[in-house]
C-alpha cells in the first residue's frame, strides 16, 4: 500500500489523463455531429437554391416565349403574310394540276402494264425446283 513518490505521482495523474482523454473523445464526437449537421444544412440549402433557380429560369423562359409569340403574331398579321399564303397556295395549285395532267397522260400506259403482268403466266418449271424434286423422290 505504500507507494514511492514516483509511483504516487503517476497514480495521481492517471485519473485526470483518463478523464481528459474521454473528454477529448466526447469533444471530437460533438464536433463530428456539428460537422454532419452543417453538411446536411448545406445540402438542403443547395437543393433549395437549385429549386429557386429553376423556378426563376422557367419564369424567364415563359416571359421570353410570350414576347416572341407577340412578335410573331404581329409579323403574321401585318407584314404580308397573306401575300406569302397566296403564293404558297398558287404554287400548291400549280403542282396539283401538273400531277393531275401527268396522271391523265400516263393512266392508259399504267393500266396496260398492269394487265400485261397480271395475264402473263409462265408455265416453265425452274431448273432448281426440278432438281430438288428429283432429290426428294429420287431420279426416275
Amino acid at each position: 500500500f505504500f507507494l514511492s513518490p514516483k509511483q504516487h505521482h503517476l497514480s495521481s495523474q492517471q485519473p485526470t489523463e483518463t478523464m481528459s482523454n474521454s473528454s477529448g473523445i466526447q469533444d471530437l464526437m460533438a464536433a463530428e455531429t456539428r460537422a454532419s449537421q452543417i453538411v446536411a444544412e448545406a445540402r438542403i440549402g443547395r437543393g433549395d437554391r437549385m429549386k429557386q433557380a429553376k423556378a426563376d429560369a422557367q419564369e424567364l423562359i415563359q416571359i421570353y416565349r410570350a414576347e416572341k409569340q407577340k412578335e410573331f403574331d404581329k409579323n403574321v398579321s401585318t407584314s404580308g403574310s397573306s401575300t406569302f399564303s397566296k403564293e404558297l397556295q398558287a404554287d400548291t395549285d400549280k403542282d396539283v394540276s401538273m400531277m393531275q395532267a401527268q396522271f391523265q397522260s400516263n393512266q392508259a400506259k399504267a393500266i396496260e402494264i398492269l394487265l400485261s403482268k397480271c395475264c402473263e403466266v409462265s408455265v416453265d418449271v425452274p431448273s432448281a425446283r426440278v432438281r430438288s424434286t428429283q432429290k426428294e423422290y429420287g431420279a426416275q
